[in-house]
């Protein structure tokens, strides 16, 4: 028997160089690029054990769980860890992290998660990359949710290290991920005895074998579906526009926020501030007196592909999450979450709108949003 997913040829290591290019092109970038053969946290732990060790003096900030994670894996390298953490219904300002820097001003590496779709807030990188900058940190940022739905900027931003993956916003595959790497964070690898070496977390390993040698060997059999698949999503993202993908996700958010406040049955959004929400999903809050993971079962049997997901862990029993990335970045995904909580709400003796949530959906996607992001 024949299969489109089986039998295929051999991926060339000069088309595996191809993709990289058109990922550090998504990126505007100039580093290097290396597209590992994993999910993120293959390069997310990589990353971190490469470049930090006994001598280093980190600041981890915490905005969500994947931030809690980073203090764990530099901890374990010997890193003295300074974690600056702040609620999770909000944003790190670049103030507070200039304070810490006053404070333990031997720091020299900072790790930091862009978009925590987990609990949906974003972090302001721009002006938190200038201050790091300034004192001359090595700057690690997990962008994996942020690529696509609003822009990732490794070069301007001046971070050393930038991790993405395809599944979310790009709505591409889960099974490869990338990384940018700057010269300073490769020299500061190969200075570190206890960086990883022949073993699939090493950066180095393909630093050394592929990147040195020309891309003309690659270090192991890629796997094939998942570069294939993650060629074709970079691909569909370069047909539609990068402006106009990051620009469906800020219309989803915004329109899933009006709608969520105009829906009512005390459904709230979980990021206070507007300005700290995350474009890639937006996070709410349950009534008081609700079981969140039970509304959000009792909405997904109207419709089980709606994009709706209890918050993970202890947020389970209080936060939604509206997962609005991808291919469900649309009007009609919003419209039907919201649908679906609503009767779910209503289910329960609240009082819900969902003709009001639908009008507030319509006029906060209509709007004229910010600043175009095709420039970004």
């Amino acid at each position: 028997m024949t299969h489109p997913f089986l039998d295929l040829a051999p991926l060339s290591a000069g088309r595996f160089a191809a993709i990289e290019d058109r990922v550090a092109r998504l990126l505007g970038t100039g580093q290097d690029v290396v597209i590992m053969q994993g999910e993120a946290l293959l390069p997310l732990e990589g990353a971190i054990r490469a470049a930090a060790g006994p001598g280093t003096v980190a600041l981890n900030v915490v905005t969500g769980p994947y931030g809690q994670t980073f203090g764990n894996w530099l901890r374990d390298c010997g890193a003295t860890v300074h974690d600056l953490s702040v609620p999770f219904h909000t944003a790190v300002s670049a103030e507070r992290i200039r304070q810490a820097f006053t404070e333990h001003p031997e720091i020299d590496f900072v790790s930091l998660v862009h978009a925590e779709a987990a609990t949906g807030n974003t972090n302001p990188v721009a002006e938190i990359g200038e201050v790091v900058r300034a004192h001359g940190a090595l700057f690690y940022l997990d962008a994996v949710a942020s690529v696509g739905a609003e822009p990732v900027l490794p070069d301007a931003w001046g971070v050393d290290l930038c991790v993405i993956g395809a599944q979310k916003a790009m709505g591409g595959p889960a099974g490869v991920s990338a990384v940018s790497v700057s010269e300073r964070a490769w020299a500061r690898m190969a200075a570190n005895p206890g960086a990883p070496r022949r073993s699939y977390l090493s950066l180095l390993d393909w630093k050394e074998r592929w990147i040195d040698g020309g891309r003309k060997a690659l270090l192991h059999a890629p796997a094939q579906l998942e570069m294939l698949a993650l060629e074709a999503c970079v691909a569909r993202v370069e047909a539609e526009g990068l402006g106009t993908v990051m620009a469906r996700h800020a219309s989803a958010a915004a329109a899933t926020r009006a709608g969520a406040l105009a829906l009512g049955g005390g459904l709230e959004p979980y990021v206070y501030q507007a300005e700290d929400a995350a474009p890639v999903a937006t996070t709410l809050r349950a009534p008081s007196d609700v079981d969140a993971s039970e509304l959000v079962a009792r909405a997904l049997e109207s419709d089980p592909s709606l994009p709706l997901a209890a918050g993970g862990g202890a947020l389970a029993a209080e936060m939604v999450r509206v997962n609005h990335y991808g291919p469900h970045a649309t009007r009609g995904a919003v419209q039907g979450c919201l649908a679906a909580l609503g009767a779910a709400l209503a289910e329960k003796g609240l009082k819900a709108d969902p003709e009001a949530a639908r009008r507030a959906v319509e006029d906060a996607w209509d709007r004229p949003a910010g600043p175009d992001l095709s420039e970004a």
